[in-house]
């Protein structure tokens, strides 16, 4: 009983650690250094050109998950990722598109998705 009880502590760990690291995943911070980027994101004009279709929010208690839904933050270290805006295409690791409508907000190619974890 008490190993079964130890596995069960561990498992509500992890899943509160996952948890806080996915509510915090889409807080981004756009740098003016492309060397201090995690992640080189290019804007595309057409949303069919997009590896992600993101939606700015205006609160951080919006943008949860790995959806799309980015808050951006004033501050690095309250970020989850560092971004630098590129403006060359090829130059990108990511491809986003903006969209003011929340429920647009998604990635179009999941092979990326782990840029944003």
């Amino acid at each position: 009983m008490g190993m079964q009880r130890k596995q069960l502590r561990i498992a509500a760990v992890m899943v509160v650690v996952i948890a806080g690291t996915q509510a915090k995943a889409q807080t981004v911070f756009a740098t003016d250094h492309k060397n201090d980027a995690e992640v080189r994101v290019f804007v595309a004009e057409y949303q069919h050109d997009a590896d992600l279709v993101v939606y700015k929010t205006k609160y951080k208690a919006d943008a949860e998950g790995n959806k799309g839904l980015w808050y951006f933050s004033e501050y690095k270290n309250d970020a989850k990722k560092t971004i630098f805006f590129t403006p060359y295409k090829t130059d990108a690791s990511l491809i986003i598109y903006f969209t003011e409508h929340p429920g647009d907000a998604g990635w179009k190619h999941k092979g990326k998705e782990y840029l944003m974890y």
